[in-house]
């Protein structure tokens, strides 16, 4: 077969043929027979037959090819696919010489380009890549937690030591119960916390640790972890604290307030500065340091308990009983990061992270976003340091937290942070209620009336 001209036939040239052999706005099919050979352009090798126009077709015979269906005496010319490599002048069939638009010849490209593409593919991805990206959005976190045990493994188990209490064993058979000798005299307790505006809490807290602590040790600051101005909510209310008053080491400290910073930064720089404030205090050698957040409550017994022995380890954290909003909805009792010290001078810092490996069991109660008023929900949500779980604007929304509170679900609709599908599976969904009262702070239990909403069955708020 005769080599092609200059223009050339490629392989790719196949993607134009629904173009191939197009007159005017119809398409037109050629006569299959006798083979074509293309004339160079543009100047023909040979004559081309009578009508036919420089650059198109021709057979071997010399005839001029035929197009179906055309009437006997007009000379109907086919275009040739020069697809982008060349543009010709097109002839329509009985109107001369009058060139198709440069939009017709558009088209046609197109249609070559979009020849064999799948239309429902087309719309798949027109409308399902925006609606996947919309729920990764919306949901991504969720996703990102139930995947947490393909991609972080869980944390080195603790080493949980028994614990034994009843108010009618005496003090010297409970430290033999756990291994320790007992003490001729108490250790001195310390109990350190920064104070944000838990003010109820904090009363039930050093309520129930008055008999057993020396001194009570609290910073606060105008500033937020996140860098929000707030008041000094303790010194406002200081009158509510009298009983503690005399055994109190009070500090404030000025907010740094420094824009787009990790929260974390500036929590630590309020850490560091307890650890100045407990030396005010006058901490010394092998006094005990109660280390926790104020909604991290320890028992009384349990301080007790270590004040009296001998031998216990120098650092132990307590095992909680994790609540979320009050005292109904009781999550599990993994709250871990409340510690007691055996201080140390020149070596222990005020801290909020695991220390050891040593956890005594069932040592208190962990009371999270337990608020009286609607409006320190959306405070808190802001203010500590995981403001980033603050996804959308309508998570503060009073009517949503409220509706939240009530059901026992998670106020930054997260996927519960656990290490094992099993676990998360367990508890996805709201936190059923529990009706039991029995061993709470006995502070709670005197004084209900004040304190009603922290008690089951009353998950209803004031908006504040």
């Amino acid at each position: 077969m005769p080599e092609a001209g200059h223009y050339g036939y490629k392989k790719t040239d196949g993607i134009c043929d629904g173009v191939c052999g197009e007159v005017s706005s119809t398409r037109l099919h050629l006569h299959p027979p006798a083979p074509f050979t293309r004339l160079p352009f543009p100047s023909p090798v040979r004559s081309a037959p009578r009508g036919a126009g420089v650059g198109s077709l021709a057979r071997l015979d010399g005839s001029t090819p035929r197009i179906l269906g055309a009437p006997l005496g007009v000379e109907a010319v086919a275009v040739p696919c020069l697809c982008g490599v060349v543009d010709l002048p097109c002839s329509r069939p009985g109107m001369g010489d009058e060139p198709v638009s440069k939009a017709a010849l558009t088209m046609s490209r197109l249609k070559c380009a979009l020849r064999g593409f799948d239309l429902r593919a087309l719309m798949v991805l027109l409308i399902g890549v925006p609606i996947l990206i919309l729920m990764i959005y919306v949901h991504g976190q969720k996703v990102t937690y139930f995947l947490r045990p393909i991609w972080e493994s869980p944390p080195k188990p603790f080493k949980t030591i028994p614990h034994y209490y009843h108010e009618n064993v005496t003090m010297e058979n409970l430290c033999k119960l756990h291994g320790w000798k007992v003490r001729d005299i108490p250790r001195r307790v310390f109990d350190a916390v920064l104070f944000s505006n838990e003010l109820d809490i904090l009363e039930i807290r050093w309520n129930e640790l008055s008999p057993y602590v020396s001194e009570f040790v609290l910073l606060e600051s105008n500033s937020t972890f996140t860098g929000i101005k707030k008041p000094l909510h303790f010194k406002e209310n200081k009158h509510r604290f009298g009983f503690a008053k005399s055994r109190l080491t009070y500090g404030n400290i000025g907010g740094r307030f420094v824009k787009a910073e990790n929260p974390f930064v500036e929590e630590s720089y309020q850490r560091v500065a307890l650890d100045r404030l407990l030396k005010l205090a006058r901490i010394e050698d092998d006094d005990l340091l109660i280390m926790s957040d104020v909604d991290e409550i320890p028992s009384g017994h349990t301080i007790d308990l270590l004040r009296w022995c001998d031998d216990i380890p120098d650092i132990l954290h307590l095992q909680l009983r994790n609540y979320l909003y009050s005292f109904e909805f009781f999550l599990d009792d993994k709250s871990w990061r409340a510690s007691i010290h055996k201080y140390k001078p020149g070596k222990t810092r005020y801290a909020h992270f695991r220390q050891t490996d040593e956890l005594l069991a069932d040592s208190g109660w962990h009371c999270s976003f337990c608020f009286r008023y609607i409006s320190d929900f959306a405070f808190k949500m802001q203010a500590y340091s995981h403001v980033d779980r603050i996804r959308f604007k309508y998570f503060l929304n009073p009517e949503r937290i409220q509706d939240v509170i009530c059901r026992g679900a998670d106020l930054f609709d997260m996927l519960p942070e656990e290490y094992t599908f099993q676990e998360i599976i367990a508890k996805l969904g709201p936190i059923p209620s529990t009706y039991s009262g029995v061993h709470l702070p006995s502070y709670l239990l005197k004084n209900v009336e004040r304190f009603r909403y922290l008690l089951p069955g009353n998950c209803r708020r004031e908006s504040g």
